[in-house]
């Protein structure tokens, strides 16, 4: 199909920009652009249906229509028309549409134009203020990150003391074992003969053990990973440190960049990209539940709260994402700025890959908005 033509089925489409952001493509395509569709809609359909005689996704039209009726197979037409079409339909008109749109059939029929109607969201102007000079003015206020000697003391303390908490509790653990194997009247002689009151005396006299510096030995390094002594340990842990203390810092200082563009910043925030963060932030936090070994309904009842208690809490946070979102967007396309192709086809393969019920577009637009901010966000550092 040539592009003139295919431009031409759209001319009787109208937009309409309405007040809260969205715009609404109304208009019809011929009937034979739904005919197109018919053999797609059949074998849908029939996968969905058990017919005696028939494997399922092999069901013939004359049987499936006797079935499901005719206007069924006629909306699934619909569906599948709209769907191929959409994506032209809203380039054509130029209009950049954000979130899920909603689409309203208004006229169907066999042998009729099929005339539907859809409402979304686009994209809001985007009032910047001088985010170069912002984000001159955060990089000025950046230190120098270093691991102080202390924090490498504090943190091998911190270690050895949570392995021998871990050692004494497997001792007690061997020890109640072996007592259970015992009859009451050996566990009362022992008792008896090794003198306990004796040593709970002592217990409750001895120094707090946990509060007493622990030395950290070769034999102990070694004991810890593949270290060769002592000095190799510190070393290895010094670099660590230094590598998480970087990101944490990389991460503070991206969001004081940010926060300084986004007060000068002049936009609406649509309610569906607000919804959309929240859908995103819920998701994020029930995944994050279940890593705890934690059902999600069970944990809302534990600190009494429903689903839109959260949502209610986290609006202002999703608020904050989605402005932050069109800033990026905003800054790239002005810059030009745009993700390495070969890393983007890379890790949108490495994406699919590990998530294998994700569509590739999904995956695409996904990856593309990652390493789009990313990039956005190393142009900002690098400003002087």
């Amino acid at each position: 199909m040539s592009d003139t033509h295919t431009n031409t089925l759209y001319d009787g489409f109208t937009v309409t920009e309405n007040d809260d952001s969205t715009i609404t493509l109304v208009g019809e395509l011929p009937f034979e652009e739904m005919e197109k569709q018919r053999a797609s809609a059949v074998k849908k359909l029939s996968e969905h249906v058990s017919i005696d005689g028939f494997r399922k996704g092999h069901v013939p039209e004359e049987v499936l229509k006797k079935h499901v009726g005719d206007m069924a197979i006629l909306e699934e037409m619909a569906r599948d028309t709209i769907a191929a079409h959409y994506p032209q339909l809203i380039r054509v008109k130029d209009v950049q549409i954000i979130g899920r749109p909603e689409i309203s059939i208004t006229k169907i029929g066999a042998g009729s134009p099929l005339g539907f109607s859809v409402t979304a969201a686009v994209m809001p102007e985007v009032v910047l203020p001088d985010y170069k000079e912002a984000a001159k003015e955060a990089n000025g206020k950046k230190e120098e990150i270093t691991v102080s000697d202390t924090e490498v003391e504090e943190t091998i303390q911190n270690i050895l003391k949570q392995r021998a908490a871990e050692a004494d509790m497997a001792d007690e653990e061997a020890n109640e074992s072996e007592n259970i194997d015992k009859t009451p009247s050996q566990e009362s002689e022992e008792n008896i003969s090794s003198g306990d009151e004796k040593k709970i005396e002592e217990k409750e006299t001895a120094p707090e053990k946990n509060n007493a510096p622990i030395e950290l030995t070769d034999e102990i390094a070694q004991g810890l990973g593949n270290f060769k002594n002592v000095d190799d340990f510190k070393k290895q842990l010094r670099e660590n440190l230094l590598h998480e203390k970087t990101h944490r810092e990389a991460q503070k200082h991206r969001g004081l960049i940010m926060d300084t563009i986004l007060e000068g910043t002049k936009v609406s925030v649509p309610e569906v990209m607000i919804e959309g963060e929240l859908d995103r932030m819920m998701a994020q936090f029930e995944d994050d539940i279940a890593r705890m070994g934690l059902k999600f309904d069970e944990y809302l009842k534990h600190i009494k709260k429903e689903r839109e208690d959260l949502r209610k809490e986290w609006r202002t946070d999703a608020e904050k994402r989605a402005k932050t979102q069109l800033v990026l967007n905003k800054i790239a396309v002005t810059e030009d700025i745009h993700p390495d192709k070969e890393r983007l086809e890379k890790e949108t393969a490495m994406l699919l890959e590990q998530y294998k019920d994700t569509g590739e577009e999904h995956a695409r637009v996904y990856v593309e908005t990652v390493l789009t901010n990313d990039a956005v966000f190393a142009f900002l550092e690098g400003l002087k």
